[in-house]
């Protein structure tokens, strides 16, 4: 049950993690081994120490979208400011290794990110195929140990976030979303950052109480099922009075008010147990009344009871939230729980209550229902979502790679028989050119030596795969994209989750209608400069073996 309105009392720092690691799991040891045996391998060519330049992007949109939201990045500081080999790793990796010299575990034990530096995106970007989200540069050692932490801490959050802001787009700007997945998450860790991400991506809070202690969300609820089937009488009721409003308030026999009113309306056929349990909530929590009336029968029982027991609130003094359905044919049960709730203010003559009641949904609700309810028509205020949510059911997995586009500051490419896995070489800055109307027309990727292009100047934008393909762009405004954030240290302090939630909500609504629809929506222009272009494929021809053909 909340305590202030429909949600919880807020709780916790909204500076998200604070000083410690993401979570007790996220340490040198969370990569898979290949990389440890590649760092060896580099270790004895002496190569650990040649500089090296990292990309973290990912390929394809994810849920036939055209759009990501980048998230994660905080984690990804927080995992490099806390980079240590502790001795029971070093002891376990000298057991997984035992040919490996010593010497190998004295530079692992030593080994932190001060060497590093990090480029990226602000966390809440709303990104595209192929942008480096992250830009790593360092001794390729350390670089190459990093590879599954960033992509493990990055992939989970992008998606989420994404999955989120695509729910928060079905329901639209007005309804207030609730994420309620702790109990269908991926493990413990799975939940509790499920809970940040979602709200990045556009919820308005939570029902995890950890998520709202460290994260500073809002936290929220009903009750379950089992709590309306514990009564079976009035006589199960530890007390039948409720205390009055305001602090001089005196005790008052709510039962008998309930009762009379039960009879004014002849509705002595409800669950008499249902009825007992709403005003065992009214009297624990006579402020934020909100009954789940699903339990035995909603339109027979349970919102009858609910308008029972509200009516003797608003009697006595009190303002009563709502009623959560958790099961049934959303849309029809929540348009006749308004109707009911009308014809009730008509009757009752309780000026606004009908319009004042909260309608709260859940019942394994995702993307698709949202959209399915919005086409039938419904009356509900507020969604609780959970599995389709944390779960990502839709799509499991976003797919990000991270690739090595420069070594000894010589670009490299990696090539492929699948064109779409052709990466794009040289160390790149990334602008965001924005037409007149205000909506950006294309993501330009170029080397970083390049001079950055200026507003109201001509830029060739070529695309990456397809050499048929350019487009001039004359933006009205250009923006830089990527900022440092780690360079052998953090750069900026971490924003506050509500500051990347505002940041993902603003970017998303400055692009055009059909980048975001949920049917067919147009693909965002992602292109690189004409230099890259030259770059790329020179350095493709170079590479690419000549098939000999006898």
């Amino acid at each position: 049950m909340a305590s202030d309105g429909e949600f919880g009392v807020r709780t916790g720092s909204e500076k998200g993690l604070g000083p410690k690691a993401p979570c007790n799991f996220v340490n040198p040891l969370l990569t898979d081994m290949y990389q440890v045996t590649m760092c060896y391998a580099y270790w004895k060519a002496n190569k650990h120490n040649t500089t090296a330049v990292f990309e973290l992007f990912f390929r394809k949109n994810p849920f036939n979208g055209e759009y990501v939201i980048f998230a994660g990045l905080s984690d990804v500081v927080s995992f490099l400011d806390h980079y240590k080999f502790t001795p029971e790793h070093i002891a376990y990796l000298r057991s997984q290794m035992p040919a490996a010299k010593p010497e190998f575990f004295d530079y692992l034990r030593d080994l932190d990110c001060s060497q590093v530096r990090v480029h990226a995106l602000q966390e809440g970007s709303v990104v595209f195929p192929r942008e480096p989200l992250i830009r790593l540069e360092g001794p390729v050692g350390i670089c190459q140990l990093l590879e599954t932490s960033f992509l493990c801490i990055v992939n989970f959050a992008s998606l989420v976030a994404t999955n989120a802001a695509r729910m928060r787009q079905a329901a639209g700007p007005n309804k207030t979303l609730l994420e309620f997945g702790l109990r269908r998450a991926q493990g413990p860790d799975g939940g509790v950052s499920a809970s940040r991400y979602c709200y990045i991506g556009g919820f308005d809070g939570t029902s995890n109480a950890l998520a709202g202690m460290l994260f500073g969300m809002k936290v929220g609820g009903t009750h379950a099922h089992s709590f309306v089937q514990s009564f079976s009488s009035m006589e199960d009721l530890e007390t039948r009075m409720i205390r009055l409003p305001g602090d001089e308030g005196r005790d008052i026999d709510f039962v008998d008010i309930v009762l009379r009113i039960r009879t004014q309306f002849g509705w002595e056929h409800t669950n008499t147990g249902e009825l007992a349990s709403f005003i065992c909530i009214c009297q624990a929590f006579p402020e934020s009344f909100l009954a789940l009336v699903d339990t035995y029968d909603t339109l027979v029982s349970g919102i009858p009871n609910f308008i029972i027991v509200a009516l003797a609130m608003y009697e006595i003094g009190y303002q009563p939230i709502g009623i959560r359905l958790d099961s049934g044919d959303l849309a029809y049960l929540s348009l006749e729980a308004r109707r009911m709730f009308e014809t009730v203010e008509e009757q009752y003559k309780v000026e606004g209550m009908a319009k004042a009641l909260k309608i709260v949904a859940s019942n394994d609700i995702g993307e698709d229902t949202l959209h399915s309810l919005n086409q039938q028509g419904h009356s509900i205020d507020t969604f609780g979502i959970g599995t389709h949510l944390v779960t990502c059911q839709n799509q499991p997995a976003l797919g990000c790679v991270y690739k090595l586009v420069e070594f000894d500051k010589k670009p490299r490419i990696k090539l492929s028989q699948e064109i779409k896995k052709v990466s794009v070489p040289g160390k790149k800055v990334l602008y965001r050119l924005y037409g007149k109307a205000g909506y950006p027309l294309v993501d330009l990727m170029q080397l970083e030596e390049e001079e950055a292009p200026k507003p109201a100047e001509r830029v060739m934008c070529r695309h990456p795969l397809d050499p048929t393909k350019r487009v001039v762009c004359v933006p009205a405004q250009v923006l830089k994209l990527h900022h440092i954030v780690w360079d052998g240290g953090p750069c900026q302090e971490n924003p506050t989750i509500s500051e990347v939630r505002s940041r993902a909500m603003k970017e998303l609504s400055e692009l055009r209608h059909d980048h975001v629809r949920h049917l067919n929506p147009t693909p965002y222009k992602v292109s690189l400069s004409e230099n890259l272009f030259k770059t790329m494929y020179d350095l493709w021809r170079e590479e690419a073996p000549i098939l000999e053909l006898t």
